[in-house]
């Protein structure tokens, strides 16, 4: 038996006894590598879904919108710390061909939304319950990447009817205190936020074979921010026994290169979280759906698939 499999097929039998619904069968471990030739994808298509673009008001801010409308079940696009809604080129055409109605938005303070307002910062677990509701959006599927999914935990705690499924790649899920929250805490050297953001980001085999994509995904990090970056509140303090109580189905997928999440961090969650699964992308950095959109496209459409869409 796999070890991955194993391993969370034994955290899925420690909280069978709280959620006596839930099938060891969910959980399993999938390895996917580079194409044949070892190459990465190379450059997002120039062809994209045809989209509207928007401003949505909710309270205290504005946010910047694209929508591929139509009556697909919706994925909404959650961004990590270094992007905004215009970093899902790989995805939205994929998800959109896919049939689904997709939604990519750029939180507080990200390109075009209001910048940040220290005195009133909001949550970000809130925000999107805003969003959702000025949209009136039926139940979607959330998928984020990194910093987007400590804010989608948060919702998913907040607000699990509202959630088909939930996707997490490159993050802890925003726990803040226990065994999870440590192990992400005690990897990380003196100094980590004064590296260079693509050597914290991109992993090496990745910067090695595709410098035109390297470039890309920097200068849409450059642009991401409108301002200086500021983390909003969450809404839930997460622990790991906060995971137990998670009630939507939760896809995991962590990169073999991650430096900030490696795949050891994103067991310990499938252990904690009853209806989870586990995707490994080898070679691969924090930026799965950049590094490796064919792995991250594919492993969120067949999630999703099985999920109500």
């Amino acid at each position: 038996m796999d070890a991955n499999l194993h391993i969370n097929r034994r955290g899925l039998m420690a909280a069978g006894a709280m959620m006596p619904l839930v099938q060891a069968s969910i959980a399993m471990a999938q390895t996917a590598r580079p194409d044949d030739n070892g190459r990465f994808v190379h450059l997002p298509p120039k062809d994209q879904a045809p989209q509207t673009e928007s401003f949505v008001d909710i309270p205290g801010a504005r946010l910047y919108v694209r929508d591929t409308d139509g009556p697909g079940t919706p994925i909404v696009l959650m961004h990590p710390a270094s992007g905004s809604a215009l970093i899902w080129s790989y995805q939205q055409p994929v998800f959109a061909k896919a049939g689904h109605r997709v939604i990519a938005y750029s939180r507080r303070g990200y390109a075009k939304s209001s910048a940040y307002d220290r005195a009133n910062p909001g949550s970000g677990s809130q925000d999107l319950f805003e969003l959702a509701r000025a949209m009136n959006l039926p139940r979607f599927h959330l998928v984020a990447s990194a910093a987007g999914g400590s804010i989608s935990m948060d919702f998913a705690l907040s607000h699990p009817d509202m959630l088909l499924s939930l996707t997490i790649s490159s993050n802890s899920a925003g726990v803040r205190d226990g065994d999870i929250f440590r192990a992400a805490e005690q990897i990380r050297p003196s100094g980590w936020d004064k590296m260079p953001v693509e050597f914290r980001e991109l992993g090496p085999s990745y910067r090695a074979a595709n410098s035109e994509g390297t470039k890309l995904w920097l200068e849409l990090e450059h642009h991401s921010l409108v301002g200086t970056e500021y983390r909003q509140t969450p809404t839930n303090r997460i622990t790991d026994g906060s995971l137990r109580n998670v009630k939507p189905p939760v896809l995991l997928i962590a990169g073999a290169a991650d430096l900030i999440t490696p795949p050891a961090i994103t067991r310990m969650l499938g252990d904690a979280i009853p209806q989870s699964e586990m995707v490994i992308a080898e070679e691969t950095g924090h930026s799965v759906y950049w590094e490796r959109p064919d792995l991250f496209n594919s492993a969120v459409l067949g999630f999703v698939a099985r999920h109500g869409g």
